[in-house]
């Protein structure tokens, strides 16, 4: 059975917990931006989990958003940051 077209037993990696809330609180004790060598770094550093694609989009949809690009983690970094940092939904 298929997802989107994707195998829902396809294994993938996740990080745990989610890079993006890793990224933030990274920010947050540096007290400035993260450079891209910082992001990446993070990433190379992240505990991960090979789990079923299936088990991979749930984990998404019951936090209700889903977690940056591994492989484009500072590019996804750069867009979704605005809105995290300095309070972008007020």
């Amino acid at each position: 059975m298929t997802i989107s077209g994707i195998d829902k037993g396809q294994p993938v990696l996740v990080v745990i917990p989610a890079l993006i809330l890793l990224l933030l609180r990274k920010e947050e004790e540096k007290g400035s931006p993260l450079t891209k060598e910082d992001v990446l770094s993070i990433r190379d550093n992240a505990v991960c989990m090979t789990v079923p694609y299936s088990v991979a989009h749930l984990a998404s949809e019951r936090r209700g958003y889903d977690d940056i690009s591994l492989e484009n983690a500072w590019e996804d970094w750069c867009q979704v940051r605005p809105g995290l940092i300095g309070g972008g939904s007020s």
